[in-house]
């Protein structure tokens, strides 16, 4: 199945807050990203992206927000959310595309993701400890980076501007 993928628009912002809901089942997730959404220093606009159906009915999303590597900034890519209906069928792959292209566009040193260690090597990421990229609570094989172009990876531990 082919995707539309977008930006997101004020009017996805509460349909996103229910994907959220949904996709992970629990409140946690939702705060997260309203967190997110309210710090300025981790928000970054334009950097919500969604897959949508063929009527622009957001089915999935990919966030990137603002993190460090020691003192450089890079980007954080997550939560990555997927209506439970539409999982499975290439929805999160396409926002995911979407998101790194512009992460790449906007010539970012690497984006650091949290998740399913089976997953995210589709997209070239890999274990963050690879880069000499630490985060303080989860250096395993779920922690992942992806270089992005030719220029040098920040090296050193990972902070979050925000925390819920």
């Amino acid at each position: 199945m082919s995707w539309n993928t977008r930006v997101e628009t004020p009017s996805d912002i509460e349909v996103l807050r229910s994907l959220t809901h949904d996709a992970f089942g629990r409140q946690f997730e939702v705060d997260f990203l309203d967190a997110h959404r309210a710090d300025p220093a981790a928000w970054i606009p334009g950097l919500m992206f969604v897959a949508t159906t063929t009527d622009d009915r957001p089915v999935a999303y990919a966030l990137l927000t603002r993190c460090h590597v020691g003192d450089v900034p890079v980007l954080s890519l997550g939560p990555v959310a997927v209506q439970p209906a539409y999982q499975r069928q290439g929805a999160g792959g396409a926002a995911v595309r979407a998101a790194l292209a512009t992460a790449r566009d906007r010539v970012e040193p690497v984006v650091v993701v949290l998740g399913h260690a089976e997953y995210y090597p589709r997209f070239g990421f890999r274990p963050a400890t690879e880069f000499g990229i630490r985060h303080p609570q989860y250096d395993g094989p779920s922690m992942m980076a992806l270089a992005l172009g030719d220029g040098a990876v920040p090296q050193g531990d990972l902070t979050y501007p925000v925390t819920v």
